[in-house]
């Protein structure tokens, strides 16, 4: 007994009463004390509407709405307690509670997807501290939780690149997941790329985005610049002093005093301007099996899906003889390397080259004439 009052009998439905279990629940107050309790000041009146459940549950409701319904919440003591008059309350069933996760989560309101330029701090964490490239599955981490790409764990030595403890096997499935959600501008909108791309379809698309830079086509050494095409034109005529010509049509002679050497022999870089485009002729020596041979070729300063609209052809001859080529330009998308790998272009034998030249055959003098066309 507590400041007065007895301890209740447990509620029993009305229900469970016909059956005969159970026995109803009545308050009955004490008289008062002589001395103030100090459990009075602790007490306080509920507010209007809310009944007292016996054992410790209070049953709360709100103020009548078209929308209201009352909640039933266990709780773990009674908080307020009505004087007026003794009620029987059918405590609610387990199958009829109410789940307050359910409730609560309908008057949630949904703020909206944020912008994908909010995503700054997310790709921050993205970056691979060895490489500074976005890292893409499987990103590792150490206990520490620090993160780096998957490429760069082999350069470390399995130690963690910010604290240097022991890498191990342990993944970041979190980070990868938090990826997943992300859509992100393509890395060249600042040359004209306005694409929005899943973080995984990302690289993707850059590797053959339109918009990416190309490299410099110059064969005669291994150049990293990268820009547009206006860019790597001046690029060529200012930085590799690399001969400009206008038109379609061509007429080149290559001297070379020992023509059994192959080193160092990537002669000739000539640029055409026609068509409003830029076209790129090559001529070099490489070794093919035991003999050195000879090629010529044009790259179209541009896409490869533009080159196709475009056809040239190649003549060489010499002595009463000659040899023509006619192919389409490619981009120079492809390094020069590649297109001459692939023998696209016009390919000269050394004997025969040293037939063209005439003389004692101890000197290489070709000529090399040729036109470009565009396609109707």
């Amino acid at each position: 007994m507590v400041d007065g009052w007895k301890r209740c009998p447990k509620a029993v439905s009305e229900r469970e009463r016909e059956r005969g279990g159970g026995s109803p629940l009545i308050r009955t107050p004490l008289p008062p004390l002589s001395s103030p309790s100090p459990w009075r000041h602790a007490r306080a009146q509920p507010p209007p509407g809310d009944r007292i459940l016996c054992p410790g549950i209070l049953l709360r409701s709100r103020l009548p709405s078209e929308d209201s319904v009352p909640i039933g919440i266990p709780m773990a003591s009674v908080t307020y307690i009505d004087d007026s008059h003794a009620e029987v309350i059918d405590p609610p069933k387990n199958e009829e509670m109410l789940d307050v996760t359910e409730l609560v989560g309908e008057h949630i309101q949904h703020s909206p997807k944020p912008n994908v330029t909010s995503y700054g701090n997310v790709r921050e964490l993205l970056e691979c501290p060895v490489c500074l490239s976005a890292m893409y599955p499987p990103i590792h981490q150490c206990s520490n939780g620090h993160t780096l790409c998957s490429g760069c764990k082999p350069r470390v030595h399995n130690r963690c690149p910010t604290c240097r403890h022991e890498l191990g096997n342990i993944r970041c499935l979190a980070l990868e997941k938090v990826a997943a959600s992300l859509e992100l501008p393509c890395k060249y909108q600042n040359f004209g790329c306005l694409g929005i791309y899943p973080y995984y379809c990302k690289l993707k698309h850059e590797s053959q985005c339109q918009y990416r830079p190309y490299t410099c086509p110059y064969a005669g050494s291994e150049c990293t610049v990268a820009g547009d095409i206006p860019y790597l034109v001046n690029h060529l005529k200012d930085d590799h002093k690399v001969d400009m010509h206008n038109g379609s049509t061509f007429n080149h002679r290559y001297v070379k005093s020992n023509p059994h050497e192959v080193e160092n022999a990537t002669w000739m870089l000539t640029v055409f301007s026609c068509f409003g485009q830029y076209f790129c002729l090559h001529f070099e020596a490489f070794q093919l099996g035991m003999a050195p041979v000879y090629i010529a070729f044009l790259r179209f300063m541009g896409d490869d899906a533009e080159a196709k609209n475009y056809s040239y052809s190649l003549e060489v001859g010499g002595s009463g003889r000659k040899m023509t080529w006619q192919g389409v330009p490619r981009s120079i998308r492809d390094s020069h390397r590649k297109v001459r790998d692939s023998y696209d272009g016009l390919i000269i034998q050394r004997n025969m080259a040293l037939f063209f030249s005439g003389g004692d055959r101890k000197e290489l003098k070709l000529r090399v004439t040729g036109r470009i066309w565009k396609e109707q």
